[in-house]
């Protein structure tokens, strides 16, 4: 469990399957050192996601996300806007952040997710650690499974290279990035 921990609830013992991202109940997030004092943090409200768990065969699963990058939203309109810009994610020429995984590993307790990260045009891989937070039955009848995942990346590897000095050293944006990732996944079928 992440020091956030919460009662989780197991409805299912074998997870595999095919399922797709609850956008609704589904956070893509980020943080950002803002002026070397302070986090700025941020989400992204459009995307969608697909997913296919082997619990037998780690290996043989697959997940895929595609985000809207013109979503972003860290409750600032002018950063947002500075954002979407050429200095930063430039979305009039690259209106989508995407994930497709190359492997999955699983040692019993946390899910490895390595896969091609692309951000601005740029492909980068990665692997983000998960570890599953519950399964359940909703009253509509659905089997739900929740994961929770962090990773960092720097953005200057993604092209994602403006900043500012500062007058009292440093810079005005880190160029380490964390992601965190609350999913809520619906099985399929």
């Amino acid at each position: 469990m992440t020091e956030n921990s919460f009662e989780t609830t197991t409805a299912i013992d074998d997870i595999s399957g095919d399922y797709v991202l609850d956008t609704a109940h589904t956070r893509l997030g980020f943080a950002a050192r803002h002026a070397m004092v302070t986090n700025v943090r941020g989400s992204f409200k459009e995307f969608e996601g697909t997913a296919h768990v082997d619990t037998a065969n780690p290996a043989n699963s697959q997940v895929s996300i595609k985000i809207t990058a013109n979503s972003i939203d860290t409750g600032n309109k002018d950063r947002d806007g500075h954002l979407l810009s050429g200095d930063f994610f430039e979305t009039e020429t690259n209106p989508f952040i995407t994930f497709v995984s190359s492997n999955v590993d699983f040692d019993g307790e946390t899910w490895e997710i390595t896969g091609d990260l692309t951000i601005k045009g740029v492909t980068q891989k990665v692997t983000i650690p998960f570890e599953q937070t519950g399964s359940a039955q909703d009253p509509y009848g659905n089997t739900r499974v929740g994961f929770e995942g962090s990773t960092t990346i720097n953005r200057t590897d993604f092209g994602l290279t403006f900043n500012a000095p500062l007058g009292t050293g440093g810079v005005l944006v880190s160029e380490k990035i964390k992601l965190d990732f609350d999913i809520s996944a619906i099985k399929q079928g």
